[in-house]
């Protein structure tokens, strides 16, 4: 071949666009940009295809090209209202591991839904940023008028709940009933009537399953708790310093709380303290969530387990998906295990 025809097919090589790119696989822009993007919301077959065709003509695309979003950002949102610090971090780092070597980025979006201007921000934030998709986490992803924003400007969610919400390609399911049963039907094995709970905020779904599960596992054993047995802490370690206070004050005393998360947990382990109380020779104490602080600290806390890490890692795979994927007919469920540690002993004679 000569210097000049040389010359002009490298010309030509260095002249071709995502247009060009587009007709000869013979797909909409749209699509070629899907692939310079690493988006998984291709099929196999034209993904394949294009990236020959990008090849063959060794197409590098521009900036422009390489921001060419099919009208949506490539970011995944989670939008939380939670006091839990460790739930926050947990989820997160289940999200970045599936979106690790992708070119999707996480955006972590705290609120208030006790804000009187939320519905207004939460429109707002969903405009502006043209979202891939919103991974929501308990409260939020209970909340429907959340949702209902979200499916107005067409952004796939999905819902992380105690109960099924919605569409079960969109849900998963943490089944806390379940698990706060297995909480009370450990310390009833154990010997212990006089029982109490902290149960977390009247605004989280999670709170009324946990209390549902674990009254109805106290019954199984013939038990029931006691309306004073029953306090609301705010899922926060101070919340739940309270809530023991409040508690460990009555004249007979419990012998064993279960705590809404551990958060709640570990701050009964302070109120105890304070009074001289001895975790678990005078107070056993049962957590739920199982974060890493539960078998750190000492004595280390009996707890429910909910794989929050795995919950979040899930999600994004859900949002991920290619669109080719069969939908799902039954929600991504989660069974919580009870995981018996130190916290807790037969009550004391």
């Amino acid at each position: 071949m000569r210097r000049d025809e040389q010359g002009e097919n490298k010309a030509l090589k260095t002249k071709l666009t995502i247009n060009d790119i587009a007709r000869l696989a013979n797909v909409s822009k749209k699509t070629v940009s899907r692939v310079i993007n690493e988006s998984p919301r291709v099929r196999a077959e034209t993904r394949d295809r294009i990236k020959a065709i990008i090849t063959e003509h060794d197409f590098s695309p521009d900036l422009q090209a390489r921001a060419l979003a099919f009208r949506r950002s490539f970011l995944v949102a989670m939008i939380y209202d939670n006091p839990s610090p460790q739930y926050v971090v947990n989820m997160q780092r289940g999200i970045l591991d599936t979106l690790e070597d992708t070119a999707f980025q996480l955006v972590v979006r705290p609120c208030d839904r006790n804000a009187p201007r939320f519905y207004e921000a939460m429109q707002a934030f969903l405009e502006q940023q043209r979202l891939f998709g919103a991974i929501l986490p308990p409260s939020v992803s209970e909340d429907e008028k959340v949702t209902e924003l979200l499916r107005a400007v067409n952004c796939p969610y999905v819902r992380i709940a105690s109960v099924v919400l919605d569409e079960p390609h969109c849900m998963i399911w943490t089944h806390d009933a379940e698990g706060a049963a297995q909480a009370a039907r450990h310390i009833a094995k154990l010997g212990h009537t006089r029982i109490a709970h902290i149960r977390g905020p009247e605004m989280f779904r999670s709170s009324h399953e946990r209390l549902r599960g674990f009254e109805e596992g106290l019954a199984e054993h013939g038990l029931k708790l006691a309306p004073d047995m029953i306090v609301e802490g705010g899922y926060t370690f101070q919340s739940g310093v309270e809530c023991a206070r409040v508690l460990l004050a009555h004249a007979d005393r419990p012998t064993a709380i279960f705590a809404g998360n551990d958060e709640m947990a570990l701050g009964i382990y302070q109120a105890a303290r304070e009074l001289g109380l001895r975790v678990p020779y005078d107070i056993s104490v049962v957590g739920f969530d199982d974060t890493p602080i539960a078998s750190r600290i000492s004595p280390t806390l009996t707890t429910v387990k909910l794989p929050i890490r795995e919950m979040g890692k899930s999600a994004a795979e859900i949002l991920l998906a290619p669109p080719d994927a069969p939908r799902r007919t039954e929600p991504i469920s989660f069974i919580p295990e009870i995981v018996v540690r130190e916290s807790t002993a037969r009550p004391a004679k």
